[in-house]
């Protein structure tokens, strides 16, 4: 392994102190991580996992309270796996971990025809294993590798194909209802994870089974994505932000809002009618308006 340049150790040292902060950020605002936790970080062998375990080992060492770690991969079984990788590595570390062998390659494989996407039976089967793996092992969290990118790609695949306006949450019950998963990394950056990646020379292993699969609708909305940041930079910083300042008077769903009995009697919410005027520029323009000796005349259109 090659040595890091003086800028590059640099680079790191910035780096990581700026994923640290988001990891712990995250961590805080959401309550993922209490006294006493055993955290059950999945790693797959890609550079977000790698980053979320390197993090929250150093947030181990420096965090008011106690918690520990472990580390688990699932073995699917794809051909050429290199199965001495990830334990060579995790024992370098000092980590515990615990490698999962199971065939799911050949059961997505089987089911699932040639040339149709593979993602969705492959992460049913996943987390199943993984579930079962916490519960055996007594973690009392599961930690899962996703970014601020991957939630919003989701946010935006649910809007696009499923007719729903769902993400990626930070902190959530499993689908068995017996495991808090996390998502630590919500504030990172995937730009950033490439870097740190990159910098700290992870042995990374490529997903032969649903990442390379050209035809997956998440690959399309992340490179429409990337190229509206190139053309306008800001815009997914502000619609990470939006996700964090939902609106429900402002939507459509009465599940979350009780539109019906709403009348003259209710209270303004959220601004009444202001749907997107920032609140100073709307007053100020409403101010001077009916102070002007322009406005002379309201016309009332009458609708028959």
């Amino acid at each position: 392994m090659t040595e890091l340049t003086a800028v590059e150790k640099t680079q790191l040292t910035k780096l990581e102190k700026k994923l640290r902060r988001n990891v712990g950020q995250a961590i805080a605002q959401y309550n993922m991580i209490e006294d006493g936790d055993r955290i059950m970080v999945c790693l797959s062998g890609g550079k977000d996992s790698y980053a979320l375990l390197a993090i929250l080992m150093i947030l181990q060492k420096q965090a008011p309270i106690n918690f520990s770690l472990v580390a688990v991969n699932l073995d699917q079984k794809q051909p050429g796996f290199p199965e001495h990788v990830l334990p060579q590595y995790l024992e370098s570390l000092g980590v515990e971990y615990k490698i999962v062998e199971e065939d799911t390659y050949g059961i997505v494989k089987e089911k699932i025809p040639e040339g149709k996407t593979t993602c969705s039976l492959c992460s049913r089967l996943r987390r199943a294993v993984l579930y079962k793996t916490a519960k055996a092992l007594g973690a009392t969290k599961v930690a899962l590798g996703h970014h601020r990118d991957d939630m919003i790609e989701t946010m935006m695949l649910n809007m696009f194909y499923g007719g729903k306006l769902k993400s990626m949450p930070p902190k959530l019950v499993s689908d068995n209802g017996e495991h808090v998963v996390i998502r630590p990394l919500a504030f990172c950056k995937e730009s950033e994870l490439i870097q740190y990646s990159e910098l700290k020379k992870f042995p990374i292993i490529p997903c032969n089974l649903c990442g390379s699969q050209p035809n997956l609708q998440r690959q399309n909305i992340k490179q429409m994505l990337n190229d509206w940041h190139d053309k306008f930079p800001g815009r997914i910083e502000s619609m990470f932000t939006a996700m964090q300042n939902i609106v429900p008077s402002h939507l459509c769903d009465s599940e979350l809002f009780d539109f019906k009995s709403m009348s003259t009697d209710s209270e303004i919410v959220d601004g009444g009618d202001i749907a997107f005027d920032e609140p100073e520029i709307a007053q100020q323009s409403v101010e001077q308006s009916l102070n002007s000796n322009e406005l002379q005349q309201v016309n009332i259109i009458n609708i028959s």
